[in-house]
């Protein structure tokens, strides 16, 4: 049987945005704009610094939606189904493919605390399929540093790295945006990355007014307003999606103590902490079969979803 802490496994409801700091139609000033931003930075905080048992499968899930939105600036076509498979269903060890390593740079963001080096931003330059000299990586690196000492206001601190990222390499936007949310982070504390600016890339907020508005890359005109909108919509999404995963781990680890799997402590760890599982995960505790079996009861129980659609190389999460 398998016995929780209590103090882990109870959780209250995640915060979520108040209707009055949302983006209002007709285009707010810069000022409303900053304000708007500032208050669902607020409420994402308290989500950003808390350990609620399924905050590892949160910025999992969070890291999928900007891969997954990252794929049209790298000119793929891979959606979030392509990219789970790519990395999940590969061999331990295996290249995930070029779609599966942008992935891998998303997943590493979410992972680690806010912090740049040149080595750690060459390793995710090849990530993303791009390449750049050592003393290029340590101007940025000191212009991150910069910038966390300038104590600018943490979104206009998001929008000045992805603009100087984009004016040294106009061929490296994915990078500016993978910055953004890494500066974002470190100007407001948070201790790990939350990916929020790529999913927004494409939308409303970087948009010009006007039917068939162009698009607002970095360090155009008004980017940084476009930022502080995109934001606004990238915490109220992220608050959403803590709440449905907040309801889906409750029932997860409610019924855990009914699961007899020597292994299932291991499953339903990785299922708290990941973005998805393997449906035939072998630990050295569960065999690929074992595995199945314990699958196959989480969701009678109603305690995981399937996420790939497939009877076989199935891929289950919260």
């Amino acid at each position: 049987m398998i016995r929780l802490d209590p103090a882990t496994a109870s959780s209250s409801a995640p915060p979520s945005v108040p209707a009055w700091a949302l983006a209002a139609g007709g285009g707010p000033s810069d000022a409303d704009a900053a304000f708007q931003a500032g208050a669902a930075l607020c409420t994402l905080d308290t989500l950003a610094r808390g350990q609620p048992a399924w905050a590892g499968a949160w910025r999992q899930r969070l890291a999928l939606n900007c891969a997954t939105a990252s794929m049209r600036l790298a000119g793929r076509s891979e959606d979030a189904a392509a990219l789970r498979d790519a990395w999940h269903l590969r061999p331990a060890g295996a290249d995930p493919g070029p779609a599966g390593t942008i992935f891998g740079a998303w997943r590493q963001l979410a992972l680690q605390p806010p912090a740049a080096t040149p080595d750690r931003l060459g390793n995710i330059l090849e990530q993303l399929g791009l390449h750049s000299d050592v003393e290029a990586l340590a101007a940025l690196c000191e212009h991150i540093d910069e910038l966390a000492r300038s104590g600018r206001p943490a979104p206009f601190a998001a929008a000045a790295i992805a603009a100087r990222v984009v004016a040294m390499r106009p061929d490296a936007e994915l990078l500016a945006w993978w910055l953004a949310d890494l500066v974002l982070a470190q100007s407001l504390r948070w201790p790990r990355t939350l990916p929020l600016l790529m999913v927004q890339a494409f939308g409303p907020a970087f948009r010009t007014e006007g039917a068939g508005g162009k698009r607002i890359r970095p360090g155009e005109k008004s980017f940084e307003r476009a930022v502080c909108l995109a934001l606004v919509e990238g915490a109220t999404e992220a608050c959403r999606l803590a709440s449905e995963l907040s309801r889906r781990a409750e029932k997860l680890l409610a019924v855990a103590p009914k699961l007899r799997a020597k292994g299932a402590s291991d499953v339903i760890f990785l299922l708290l902490n990941e973005d998805a599982v393997s449906g035939s995960l072998t630990t050295k505790n569960l065999s690929r079969f074992a595995a199945r079996r314990l699958f196959d009861r989480l969701q009678q129980l109603d305690a995981v979803r399937e996420l790939s659609g497939r009877q076989t190389f199935r891929i289950f999460g919260l």
